[in-house]
């Protein structure tokens, strides 16, 4: 069933049966989604957590809950935003500042990811793997929401906007990697799975160019089927593997960005499908699993964990961008965007629970967390340390080139 009845009173009762239907549930589900598609153009905040927002609403006013087929696009919508994340990152970019990327990246996920696994563990006594899924979720980047805001910023067309952005890339390989090395079955099915990413990862770069210059952008659109045909695979020998499907979906991403970046129009086709349908049932799958009893009892181990997590990214993400001599102001921002989190920490969150490795009330008080660091970091940063873009394009040097240039220029 897609909506559970919550009250005795007939009306109500009567309304919830009607939407009780495959129609009637795509209904609903769709129509919270253009709801929060319509408050997040109104707020000026992320659509992904109003979706989440509005799933919290949902699960606990309405009664929804998640059927099979939600549950199958909604893991869609995760491979497909991991793999949308990955063509993000601009090659030329992350070759340029690949040094203070990897510093920046490689200590903004180990110092979360170990802190709040031994914070779970040790101070909230959760269950081994519990903690270890805690310590996965929060030490994530949000690409969605750092990209979104370097967008509406204009910072992305700067080397800081940049270097922000490779940065959270390298993070969330390492939170990537963390799920599919701590909860991987070794055998021989992983191993080929293995095989095949490696195969999967040389072939698709030269191998969707093909497609595109011999079928073009014809109106069956068969470079997006072609795109959807590796996530699939991949998805299908993860699954025989019993891994997640979305672990290698970043990676396949980040082969093909050079491709999306050359051709807008592929690009275009692909995020339209994604955001438009594929996503919202992800995000609003993610809020109606929260149970705002669980939220409300497990307030202190919220704050608790939230402040475990951006105490841990302040720790090492602002000392790190000091030794790359970004300026104090810049060096501030850098660090509030770096403690954001949303996509991946919802994934992981997400896969913990499917898994059997937490329970609702866990899953509930670290998807929690995870908007917070959503919305906290992010709005710190925009209204204390937001550059001015005037300033990064036209005036002083950009600070991640001075920083570059003059860490290069030791080295030689």
């Amino acid at each position: 069933m897609g909506v559970r009845p919550l009250s005795c009173c007939p009306v109500h009762l009567s309304l919830l049966d009607s939407l009780n239907t495959t129609y009637g549930i795509a209904t609903l589900w769709v129509g919270l989604a253009f709801l929060a598609s319509v408050v997040s153009i109104r707020v000026g905040l992320s659509v992904a957590l109003v979706e989440i927002l509005v799933g919290v609403a949902g699960g606990n006013l309405l009664g929804m809950a998640p059927t099979d087929w939600i549950t199958f696009l909604a893991g869609v919508g995760s491979i497909l935003l991991t793999f949308l994340a990955g063509t993000e990152i601009d090659p030329v970019s992350l070759r340029r500042f690949l040094a203070p990327s990897l510093a920046i990246g490689a200590i903004g996920f180990t110092l979360p990811f170990i802190g709040a696994w031994m914070f779970a563990l040790d101070v909230l006594h959760w269950a081994l793997h519990a903690s270890q899924i805690a310590g996965i979720a929060l030490s994530t980047t949000s690409v969605a929401v750092v990209y979104a805001v370097m967008v509406e910023t204009g910072l992305n067309r700067t080397d800081l906007g940049k270097l922000i952005l490779t940065a959270c890339f390298i993070c969330d390989i390492g939170t990537v990697g963390a799920l599919g090395i701590v909860f991987a079955n070794y055998n021989s099915l992983l191993i080929a799975f293995g095989i095949a990413c490696v195969l999967a990862l040389l072939v698709l770069p030269r191998s969707l160019r093909l497609v595109i210059r011999v079928l073009g952008h014809a109106m069956s659109e068969p470079e997006v089927k072609f795109v959807f045909l590796f996530l699939f695979g991949l998805g299908a020998l993860a699954t025989a593997a019993q891994s997640e499907a979305v672990l290698p979906a970043y990676l396949l991403g980040l082969v093909a960005a050079a491709t999306f970046h050359e051709d807008p129009r592929l690009a275009g086709r692909v995020r339209g499908i994604a955001f438009s349908f594929l996503t919202p049932f992800f995000f609003l799958k993610a809020g109606t699993l929260i149970v705002l009893k669980a939220v409300i009892t497990g307030i202190g181990s919220i704050a608790l964990l939230f402040g475990v997590k951006v105490g841990a990214k302040i720790l090492g993400v602002y000392p790190t961008t000091v030794v790359f001599r970004v300026p104090r102001h810049e060096a501030w921002y850098t660090t509030m965007m770096m403690s954001t989190g949303l996509t991946f920490g919802s994934i992981s969150a997400l896969f913990g629970l499917t898994h059997g490795y937490i329970d609702r009330g866990q899953y509930s008080v670290l998807v929690t967390v995870v908007v917070l660091t959503a919305l906290v970091p992010t709005f710190i940063a925009q209204a204390v340390f937001r550059p001015r873009i005037t300033e990064l394009l036209h005036g002083r040097a950009e600070p991640p080139v001075a920083a570059v240039s003059q860490v290069s220029g030791s080295r030689r």
